[in-house]
């Protein structure tokens, strides 16, 4: 499962940007994810808890946004959805397409919230 290994680099970004922000924790993270992007949304979503254990993201949720698969044709010079299997330019049939979006995994937004500090315990005698 390579979603532990995409996770754990996405922990570096993370615990970068909690480094800028002391006092303060992550509570959610935004993902743009295409389905060509050869991550499974649902595994990432599984590895996070591990990777993101004992940080500042421990308790994150993960949002994500599900980008499409696009393609330009450079024949027709049109910009069109297309899918996984089948990305060739719907207006012209021309086959030689190149990939404008869908193979993306981006990390889009982070909103963080102060941190809990733990109040002292008053001392009773």
């Amino acid at each position: 499962m390579h979603e532990l290994a995409v996770c754990q680099s996405l922990m570096g970004e993370l615990d970068q940007i909690a480094a800028q922000h002391p006092g303060r924790r992550i509570a959610v993270v935004h993902i743009a994810i295409g389905p060509l992007s050869g991550v499974e949304q649902d595994l990432l979503a599984d590895a996070f808890p591990i990777a993101s254990a004992g940080s500042s993201a421990a308790d994150a949720t993960l949002r994500f946004q599900a980008m499409p698969i696009r393609v330009h044709c450079p024949q027709c010079g049109e910009d069109s959805d297309a899918t996984s299997n089948r990305l060739s330019c719907p207006h012209c049939g021309n086959w030689r397409t190149t990939l404008i979006s869908g193979d993306e995994l981006i990390l889009q937004r982070v909103e963080m919230v102060a941190s809990a500090e733990p109040q002292p315990t008053p001392l009773r005698h």
